[in-house]
């Protein structure tokens, strides 16, 4: 064999075998992705999480006024298959089921959401109250409590009363500000008592985007130039507004914390070492997590400056003479600065940026972001288009906002993989399994070798619901409902017994059944095989080109 035939090969061999670590966004990276047995901190929070109209149904029961998702989702081409929230789950009618639930699992936390039409069916103080409505939330908290259940309480989750959508325009007007107060502070009045945590919003950045941008959600309005950013402007003022209501009037008696819950991404950019797709990337997670993490979360408060500068230049490009971005006062800026007991995180997968500036794009959220998102080959996806698995993006996610916001308390409030609505349904729900001991392990990575101040980590979701704009075609439950029996019988996936064992033992410690399952299924749930093969394939393909340099050299 020549000389040049053997250092080619060499490089060959190199190549192929660094490839698997070099390549960061790959399946998996020894160093970034090995398993880490250890257990969380004592008094750490388990829990599952469920939203009203997902799994309420009841639509029009009892007095409830009609929401911005029934008339959605009762409207012709809007969900997929014309599925609608009607009866959903039935856990109006099945909540003490739904609680045996969680006790079968040993949870001692479950985060809902309260149906704002439920308790004020025309969403004012002046259209009264339905007793029903209150009546069952009642029963519900109290069922949790006599199950040592503690209950986590989401205020808004995207169902808003239809009749100020048909008043207001919904999100988009100030107005919406004191009526939601006022709901605020009578279900602090009334529940406050034995709920000791509360959450304002859930993801804002869906509600505003998909709702008042794209349209692909309630109330499904389509301009993403304006009413995206004066949603997100409102909810931010109404947030900050029942913040102050609790601190002032209702903590000191009910010892509880309030905080909202943000959703996002984490993002990498595509290539490391050009600055335009770094700076790309930072500008990705500003104008997602930063939009409104930033006005709370931080010491300078206000929306992020290259959020505030990018607009304005859009805006001026577009002849305006004002930003598109609505502007705080200063003294809006101090009210809504601080807001925050812990900050609620909602986190499903990751993305790769690009810096992406089309020219002549519409304007609007989508195209002022400048970007452009790319996912790897190499990504596992779920049943929803959108949530590739990646599992060590939480732990960047969780060490980002450290380091940006202020050290705060995090509870993860969302975390869960989507099965597809098939025939068998999928009971052995390994795919599932293998994504929540892998981001559960990312978490316990972020406490203990990043200093994080993780306090809470819930499974999305309870049980199979209705997933919004995708009806019952993709399933996330950790246990199965059947929707064709009008009973809506629920059973347990395996999904459920893992998380189960991991409740139990407070995590993955050494010598526990659950740490050497985890163990036993870590290669293959994280791709190891995979990425051997990849290596072994290049590596082949090494040997290939090398032979045929050298053939084409005779």
């Amino acid at each position: 064999m020549s000389g040049t035939m053997l250092s080619l090969l060499a490089t060959s061999l190199i190549l192929g075998l660094a490839y698997g670590v070099e390549y960061d966004y790959g399946a998996y990276d020894r160093t970034r992705d090995e398993f880490r047995q250890g257990r969380f901190p004592n008094g750490f929070i388990w829990s599952t999480a469920t939203a009203s109209y997902q799994i309420e149904g009841g639509w029009d029961a009892d007095g409830k006024g009609e929401s911005i998702w029934d008339r959605f989702s009762h409207t012709p081409g809007k969900v997929d298959r014309g599925d609608t929230g009607d009866v959903a789950c039935d856990s109006y009618n099945k909540y003490r089921e739904d609680v045996q639930l969680m006790t079968d699992m040993g949870l001692r936390y479950y985060r809902f959401s309260l149906s704002w039409a439920r308790i004020f069916p025309d969403g004012t103080t002046e259209g009264g109250i339905n007793q029903a409505g209150v009546q069952y939330y009642n029963d519900l908290i109290n069922e949790l409590v006599r199950n040592s259940i503690s209950p986590m309480v989401t205020l808004y989750h995207w169902d808003l009363p239809q009749n100020l959508q048909d008043t207001y325009g919904g999100w988009v007007s100030e107005a919406l500000v004191k009526h939601y107060n006022d709901y605020a502070t009578f279900v602090f009045q009334e529940f406050g008592d034995r709920v000791k945590y509360w959450i304002t919003f859930n993801e804002p950045w869906v509600m505003c985007y998909l709702g008042y941008g794209t349209g692909e959600h309630a109330p499904g309005i389509q301009d993403e130039r304006n009413s995206t950013y004066l949603c997100g402007h409102n909810v931010l003022k109404a947030h900050a507004r029942a913040w102050h209501t609790y601190d002032t009037n209702f903590r000191a008696s009910q010892r509880g914390q309030i905080g909202i819950t943000l959703n996002s991404d984490w993002a990498e950019p595509r290539d490391p070492e050009l600055d335009a797709d770094v700076v790309a990337t930072d500008r990705y997670l500003q104008f997602y997590l930063g939009w409104f993490a930033n006005p709370i979360y931080t010491t300078e408060g206000d929306y992020p400056i290259v959020m505030k500068e990018y607009m304005l230049a859009k805006s001026q490009a577009e002849g305006l003479q004002e930003s598109r971005l609505p502007q705080f006062t200063p003294e809006e800026v101090a009210y809504i600065k601080g807001t925050g007991d812990f900050f609620g995180l909602n986190h499903y997968t990751t993305r790769i940026i690009e810096d992406n500036v089309v020219v002549g794009a519409s304007p609007g959220y989508t195209n002022d972001r400048d970007i452009a998102q790319y996912i790897p080959p190499e990504w596992p996806r779920a049943e929803s288009e959108w949530l590739y698995v990646v599992p060590w993006g939480l732990r960047r996610l969780l060490k980002f906002i450290k380091l940006n916001y202020g050290d705060p308390q995090i509870l993860v409030t969302e975390n869960g993989r989507s099965d597809g609505d098939v025939t068998p349904p999928v009971m052995d729900d390994t795919d599932r399994i293998c994504y929540y001991m892998t981001y559960i392990d990312e978490v316990l990575k972020a406490i203990e070798e990043d200093d994080v101040n993780v306090r809470a980590y819930t499974a999305w979701s309870l049980m199979d619901n209705f997933e919004w704009a995708r009806g019952y075609t993709e399933r996330f439950g950790l246990h199965y409902v059947d929707f064709t029996d009008p009973n809506r019988p629920r059973t347990p996936k395996e999904s459920a017994n893992f998380y189960k064992d991991v409740i139990a033992n407070n995590g993955f410690p050494e010598g526990a059944d659950v740490t050497e399952t985890v163990r036993s299924m870590w290669g293959e749930c994280r791709g190891t095989a995979a990425a051997t093969r990849g290596n072994i394939g290049l590596l082949a393909l090494s040997f290939l080109v090398t032979a045929m340099y050298n053939f084409l050299k005779i």
